[in-house]
């Protein structure tokens, strides 16, 4: 009975250390998401078009510009920036992806991110939008693209 507490205490203990500021580093100035934020909110747009669903949403280039994009195993991601605040980014995806065919999952925004879940064409992620590029009036963007 004492090792079964014991085990007990250590697991809580892991979990509590687990859950304590996770996610604050991340966030945080010079973290690893903050800088691949600001790096998708400023490189250059990408020359060809985003491995994205054939009846993805076509949003104006002067509002969404894609600046990255990258394999991981089945899925894509695929990064850039929204010019507008974020009410603007999530009205304007969430509005885009149903009118384009997509089930939404999930939507949520919140003061300084939102998120849009989709799923159509065989095909699942979602849309995260976050207050990271550093100004007021552009948005991060990370789009995840995969088989669903």
């Amino acid at each position: 009975m004492k090792r079964v507490a014991t085990f007990a205490a250590i697991g809580l203990a892991v979990l509590l250390a687990a859950g304590c500021g996770g996610d604050e580093k991340d966030e945080s100035e010079g973290g690893a998401l903050n800088q691949q934020a600001v790096a998708a909110c400023n490189a250059s747009a990408l020359s060809e078009t985003p491995n994205l669903p054939p009846s993805w949403p076509q949003i104006e280039s002067d509002k969404m510009v894609y600046t990255k994009q990258e394999t991981k195993g089945p899925t894509t991601v695929v990064e850039g920036h929204f010019n507008g605040d974020l009410q603007d980014a999530y009205d304007e995806w969430k509005k885009e992806l149903e009118a384009s065919g997509y089930k939404i999952l999930f939507d949520e925004i919140e003061e300084h991110d939102s998120e849009v879940s989709w799923e159509g064409e065989g095909r699942s992620g979602q849309v995260a939008l976050r207050e990271e590029c550093g100004e007021s009036d552009k948005i991060y963007v990370h789009i995840t693209n995969r088989p669903a």
